[in-house]
């Protein structure tokens, strides 16, 4: 499966449930958060900046029902645009027991235009996806799916997963969750690696973090795709992602958050 910076923002920790757990109380997050990235690639040893990431979380209303909106928002800098032009927006709808309803990704990526699309309905215990994507302008190519776990867009995923605590968990424990993404859905796994102090160095801030990979298998082989470093604390904000990804090595780093719900209890140094 080919990856991106944009879908490698996203922390991700899964496990399977029923229908009837697919939504469950929010412990992490408000309306009104705001968090913003850098993203850096490495170009022949040199690390070099090459955009930003926005994500933005609002109530609005879908179907006549109060929901949250989420926005995550990557976009490449006009120096890095001479080499590769990414301009990519996410939007997530949830209920406001984090359930997905909605989700869509618009892409620019190089000389590729993709849309994305999943909708969810929920009937007879099971949780059923309509889902569709376009590329270059060209037809929609629309399916369906239905499972009696819960499958996820990798924004309510996120969600969901913020209001969990792993603080049990032991080193080497993996989860496991089915994410759609508008062509298909598909079970990955996350792995976690145990806890790390880690400095944001263009902001000077040290966090207590959580690390997990997110891992990729192919045939019999199974692969890093991301590792990524969360607040140990209420908020499980994303601070750092090292990214494995077809055309190199990149990197992205939280350089300023907003609206956050919680005491940053995480932060070491300032």
């Amino acid at each position: 499966m080919k990856k991106n910076i944009l879908f490698l923002l996203v922390f991700c920790l899964g496990w399977g449930v029923s229908h009837a757990q697919c939504g469950a109380p929010n412990t992490a997050f408000s309306e009104g958060e705001l968090l913003k990235y850098d993203l850096y690639f490495n170009w022949s040893f040199i690390w070099i900046k090459v955009g930003t990431a926005q994500w933005d979380i609002r109530k609005a209303k879908y179907a006549g029902k109060q929901a949250y909106r989420t926005h995550l928002i990557t976009s490449t800098n006009k120096r890095a645009d001479r080499f590769f032009v990414m301009r990519d927006t996410l939007t997530s709808y949830t209920d406001l027991n984090v359930t997905p309803l909605y989700y869509t990704k618009r892409a620019h990526e190089g000389s590729q235009f993709r849309v994305d699309e999943v909708k969810y309905e929920y009937s007879n215990g099971k949780c059923h996806l309509k889902m569709n994507y376009i590329r270059n302008h060209g037809a929609n190519n629309p399916s369906i799916a239905s499972f009696s776990e819960c499958a996820y867009d990798m924004i309510a995923m996120m969600l969901r997963a913020r209001s969990y605590d792993p603080a049990s968990w032991k080193v080497g424990t993996r989860q496991y969750f089915m994410m759609a993404d508008g062509k298909k859905c598909e079970r990955q796994s996350i792995v976690y690696r145990g806890k790390e102090n880690h400095k944001v160095e263009s902001t000077g801030t040290t966090y207590r973090c959580l690390v997990f990979s997110f891992m990729e298998k192919e045939g019999d082989k199974e692969n890093e795709i991301v590792k990524f470093y969360i607040t140990d604390d209420a908020n499980h904000l994303p601070v750092r992602l090292d990214m494995n990804l077809n055309f190199g090595t990149a990197k992205a780093f939280l350089t300023s958050s907003s609206g956050v719900r919680h005491p940053q209890t995480s932060i070491l140094k300032k």
